[in-house]
Parts: structure tokens; sequence; C-alpha cells
């Protein structure tokens, strides 16, 4: 599929996964305090997610790509197994480290966390089609380069800091992110030729409309880096870099 590898390579080159904090953490180059508010705020992600992705599906108006979506979704609750349920995954590592499920839920999300969580809902919920494929597109396309980077960062802290880190939800989501790349590939062929997105079918309205998804959602996600790399641990005002504004008609 030429329009898929075009729109892969683009995540691919994307600051989301190609920045200052995300090269620094990799390292292990976090003090105690930046590492806690990280995991503080990634935590908003882990909480919300399934909800996001729950919006996308129920606007989804093509079944084969909803297929798609429940398989993903499924995978986020586990499965049908409680403890892999990925938000306790995260608990787990959270008071692995010394952070209290209730101290993660009552702290205030930054600025630059609020938008990308905001911008995702906005993005996966759209009730234009492509836009919130390009959206989930982008994200699941992006993942095994993020983890690739977090995951050396916190060998290295576990080693170093805490010993006790259960890194668990790290390992098993990038241990998965093959299968949530290979459902989006599928969700893109099962609308080949129906005009939504695909090579053969896709208007150049159409192609515009899932690279503005894609890319929203990256710059989103590259704000919410850049806001824990650009402010002092616990602030509450983040940086987000501007992103295209969706027409109100396309939100959910």
């Amino acid at each position: 599929m030429p329009f898929y590898d075009d729109v892969r390579a683009e995540v691919l080159r994307h600051g989301a996964i190609h920045n200052s904090f995300l090269t620094r953490f990799r390292a292990g180059d976090v003090s105690d305090e930046e590492f806690h508010e990280f995991a503080v705020q990634f935590y908003s992600f882990a909480r919300f997610f399934p909800r996001i992705l729950a919006a996308q599906l129920v606007n989804t108006e093509d079944e084969a790509v909803a297929d798609e979506l429940t398989r993903v979704l499924y995978s986020e609750l586990g499965d049908g197994l409680v403890k892999n349920r990925h938000e306790l995954l995260y608990r787990r590592f959270l008071c692995s480290i010394g952070i209290s499920i209730h101290d993660a839920m009552m702290t205030p999300m930054r600025a630059s966390t609020r938008a990308y969580i905001d911008g995702m809902e906005g993005l996966y919920g759209s009730r234009n089609h492509a836009t919130a494929l390009g959206a989930s597109f982008g994200l699941e396309n992006m993942a095994i380069t993020m983890w690739d980077q977090l995951i050396p960062g916190l060998s290295i802290i576990r080693t170093t800091r805490y010993p006790h880190m259960d890194m668990t939800y790290f390992t098993f989501h990038r241990q998965l992110e093959s299968e949530h790349e290979k459902a989006m590939a599928q969700a893109m062929e099962a609308v080949d030729g129906t005009g939504s997105v695909s090579q053969a079918g896709m208007t150049d309205l159409e192609k515009r409309e899932f690279r503005l998804g894609m890319n929203a959602v990256l710059d989103y996600l590259q704000g919410f880096w850049m806001g824990l790399d650009r402010e002092p641990a616990g602030a509450m005002q983040g940086w987000a870099r501007p992103v295209p504004q969706l027409p109100s008609e396309w939100r959910g």
C-alpha cells in the first residue's frame, strides 16, 4: 500500500518520538523529581486511553474497521484477563516506585498533558472517519519507537535508583505493539476501495483529513514530552506545540 508506506514513514520521522526529553530519558538522564513527574503525568494516558478508544469505536461506521479497533480496546482491557488490564499494570509500576494511586490520581495534569489527552479524545471521537483513523494510525505506529526509548531508560533508573521498579506495563506494551500496528494496517486495508482511507479509493480531501488526524495527535504527543522537558517538575502550566484545530462538526 503506497499510501500506507508514505504515512508510516512520516510518523517515524516525527518529533513525537525524536525529541530532547526522550533522548535524555533513554540515557537515564533525568532527576528523581523529573522521573516522578513523568510517571504521574503519563498515568493520565494509561487511565484515559480505553475511554478514548471506546469513543472512536462507537463513532466508526465501517464494521471491518470497528473489528480492528475492538481488538485494540480488548487488548487494553487485558484480553479478558483482569490481571493484564493495562491501567492496572501501570498502577503496579507507580506503587513500585513509591507513588500512591491516590496521589497520582489527585495530581493535576500539566497544561501540556491536558492538551494531549483532550486532543486525543477530540481526534479519536471525530465524526470525520479519515481524521479519526489517521490519529489512531499515528499513535499506534509511533509506539514501538517510543517504548524502545523509554524501556532502556527505565532499566538504567531501576538499576541505579529504584531496584524494586515493576516495568511490566512498559515491556508488556512493547511485546503487543506489533499486533496493534497490524490491526491498524488491517483497518486501512478493510476500507480499501470504499472511498475512506486507501490509496485506491481516497480523494485528495480524504488524504488531507487522514494526515491532519495523524499529525495532530503526534503534535499533541510532542507537546506532552516537551512539557516535561522544559519546565520544573511540579509545575502545572506545560508547553504544548500548536496543532491544527479540528472543525467543530468533526467532533463527537
